[in-house]
């Protein structure tokens, strides 16, 4: 009996694989398109504006005849919610459009150990092999650029985030830059305000992210994306969930062409707050059969006027660009200029 060579075989499991690989990028566009519309829609709903177009937000007459208890009450409710603080310190530290204020969290970390250095993506591309203890910081920011686009509700920023990864400590090699993240992104975010889950849903946002690394050759990465994210909080407990769908790419041109099957396709995100303490966290996962995933805890506590102590723990894939695929397992402690609340 006759056989087909090993390339037929492999042009047949080629051929075989590509409709469900573009059933696959089908159906999660699909899913990112009914999850947005479904946030367009309780947007639509619970809008502030639209509570005050159809008479349900409070006049100044009912807040008039308001008792001093009453208005108290309603104070510190509002002051139980951590999300809507974070809103109140923004705008007090700048207002209006062009107005600069805080993105993602701010650290500097330096003392990062990493016990499972990815030596072998820089072996491989003719580098040097990084040390295991080096520098991890973050910068992030944002700008308002336009206010209240859509009928009194939803706001466009530009927000930046930088992550970079120093080997400080490395004398021999002048202490190089091993690799920083550069991740711009345009999103709208809008205000609103109902109950999901026992939680109160604050804001919902849509944008677009291109995250690369500024490198050339094998350790070029880069990739573009759509997301969402979904914020709600309850006392001083916020959670986050932001999905996102990757923008295909050209196979040519692409640098990680399997980054979904590790950083999956979102995250869920949080903290809680305790007497000046911090607690965060971070998850993902690919919800695969292959299941590879990500964590990231979190703790930070005031030890001064806008400065704080934290440390950080990371286990997973996807910490950075070129991490993607290889699992790290690090811990560092330094400081950071704010938290997510």
């Amino acid at each position: 009996m006759n056989c087909l060579p090993f390339t037929s075989y492999c042009s047949l499991l080629t051929a075989y694989r590509l409709p469900f690989t573009a059933l696959r990028q089908k159906y999660l566009l699909f899913f990112f398109a009914t999850f947005c519309a479904i946030a367009v829609t309780v947007i639509s709903l619970s809008s502030p504006c639209r509570a005050e177009q159809e008479g349900t937000a409070p006049d100044a007459a009912s807040e008039a005849v308001s008792t001093p208890e009453e208005a108290a009450d309603t104070s510190v409710k509002e002051e139980e919610s951590v999300l809507k603080r974070r809103e109140r310190e923004e705008k007090r530290a700048g207002t209006g459009i062009f107005s600069l204020s805080t993105h993602r969290q701010n650290y500097f970390l330096p003392l990062a150990y990493n016990s499972n250095s990815n030596r072998e993506a820089y072996n491989s591309a003719g580098e040097n092999k990084p040390s295991n203890i080096e520098v991890k910081f973050q910068l992030s920011f944002k700008v308002l650029l336009w206010e209240k686009m859509f009928w009194g509700n939803g706001d466009l920023f530009f927000g930046y985030t930088q992550l970079s990864f120093w080997q400080l400590y490395d004398k021999e090699l002048s202490s190089p830059f091993r690799e920083t993240n550069y991740e711009p992104e345009v999103f709208f975010k809008f205000d609103t305000d109902f109950n999901v889950l026992g939680l109160r849903n604050r804001l919902i946002t849509f944008g677009f992210n291109h995250e690369s690394n500024g490198k050339g050759g094998e350790l070029s990465r880069s990739w573009n994306r759509v997301f969402a994210v979904l914020a709600a909080d309850r006392g001083n407990f916020f959670i986050a969930l932001k999905p996102w769908y990757r923008i295909p790419e050209d196979e040519d041109d692409d640098d990680n062409p399997n980054i979904e099957k590790y950083m999956g396709y979102g995250e869920l995100f949080g903290g809680y707050q305790l007497k000046g303490h911090v607690f965060s966290f971070m998850l993902r996962n690919n919800l695969r059969q292959n299941n590879r995933g990500a964590v990231e805890l979190g703790w930070s506590y005031p030890i001064m006027t806008n400065l704080r102590l934290y440390a950080q723990y990371f286990n997973g894939y996807g910490e950075s660009l070129v991490d993607y695929d290889h699992s790290v397992n690090r811990i560092g402690i330094g400081v950071m200029l704010n938290d997510w609340i």
